[in-house]
């Protein structure tokens, strides 16, 4: 019998449900068991409910999940009873998400959440393992608002930020203050491909509804601390931002302007990049990439195609750093938004959930 621990995956037919199923086909320590989805999915085998709707071409349907049948996200009883925790990447109002997120954990299940529902949620940690592992420690003042002794519900950050925050946090001993970027960001973060968005190609669109927000204040909750049972967010630095749909099918890209309280060379800053690492790769983590930074010295570099699967896709690429005429250091960076910005996060996340020994077998 398997000792991996048993993970059910909610909204487990969408696109991020989909890469959650690739990512974990052959994990070490997780094992999907049970799949979720909207009514109409369920009661048909995975392989059934995606026919005519797997993203990920060229990659496979993974063998290991084909024939188990798709449960309705409502049927909370059944989904949870033989597993250890969820993933989620569902699809509904963020109200919606909300409440199911919550009934889920409410039944010592804990989850591990793709959804920016409760990115906001004072209790709830935000974590990029990389920068604030710390704030999983929040966790046991969730439960008790939730009444759990098991279950909780942890989330990753947005996938735009994924691009520029690990550079500042490469870079706090300088002490960044304000910060401009414009971020480019694939279709795919909208849970497309070209099929479905045919009108994406060789076009661009200047706005994605709430991105700017989330670019602006997330990384300011990653920054912050613990203090009485919450996170409390940084005041800084202050962030402003531009958000771009780019044709483009993996891949963010963000064009970052800094300006330091203490001066910084540029030898120095780039030292802190290739340096930085985080208790994931003291721990070896399985998801974790061994170099999380990566700078790259040509100028016409990082570039999509050639960059983004850095690290299995957990990798952030950084180039182009150099001096400003009105801030001090501008760059550009990239990571790949459904991997590291999104599902590769998450099964991060799970991981230090896991060493630190807030995902247990039931």
């Amino acid at each position: 019998m398997s000792d991996k621990l048993k993970v059910a995956i909610l909204g487990g037919t969408g696109m991020v449900g989909q890469r959650f199923v690739s990512l974990l086909a052959d994990h070490p320590w997780f094992e999907v068991t049970e799949i979720a989805a909207s009514p109409r999915s369920a009661g048909r085998t995975y392989a059934e409910a995606v026919e005519g709707r797997w993203k990920l071409d060229p990659l496979p349907v993974p063998e290991n999940v084909r024939n188990i049948v798709v449960k309705s996200v409502d049927d909370v009883e059944n989904v949870t009873k033989d597993v250890d925790f969820c993933f989620s990447a569902l699809n509904m109002s963020k109200d919606e998400i909300r409440a199911l997120e919550e009934t889920y954990a409410k039944t010592e299940t804990p989850v591990v959440s793709n959804n920016s529902a409760h990115r906001w949620t004072p209790d709830v940690p935000m974590v990029i393992p990389e920068i604030n592992p710390e704030h999983m420690e929040v966790i046991k003042y969730q439960r008790q608002r939730l009444g759990t002794t098991r279950g909780f519900i942890a989330v990753k950050p947005n996938c735009s930020i994924q691009s520029y925050t690990p550079a500042l946090a490469a870079w706090r001993c300088f002490e960044p203050y304000e910060v401009i970027v414009t971020t480019y960001q694939a279709i795919s973060g909208a849970g497309k491909n070209f099929g479905d968005w045919p009108e994406m190609l060789g076009n661009i669109i200047p706005y994605i509804n709430g991105e700017e927000e989330k670019s602006e204040k997330e990384p300011l909750r990653i920054f912050g601390s613990l203090e009485n049972g919450i996170i409390v967010p940084a005041t800084d630095p202050v962030i402003t931002s531009q958000c771009l749909r780019v044709p483009v099918l993996y891949g963010h890209v963000a064009a970052a302007f800094v300006k330091f309280r203490k001066k910084a060379e540029k030898d120095e800053l780039i030292a802190k990049l290739r340096n930085f690492s985080g208790v994931p790769q003291e721990l070896g983590l399985p998801s974790a990439p061994k170099q999380f930074i990566q700078y790259m010295e040509e100028d016409d570099r990082p570039q999509v195609l050639k960059d983004v699967n850095y690290e299995r896709g957990m990798g952030v690429s950084i180039g182009r750093l150099r001096t400003d005429s009105v801030y001090d250091w501008k760059f550009v960076g990239l990571s790949h938004n459904t991997i590291r910005g999104a599902a590769g996060g998450a099964v991060e996340c799970a991981e230090l959930l896991k060493v630190q020994n807030f995902i247990q077998h039931k």
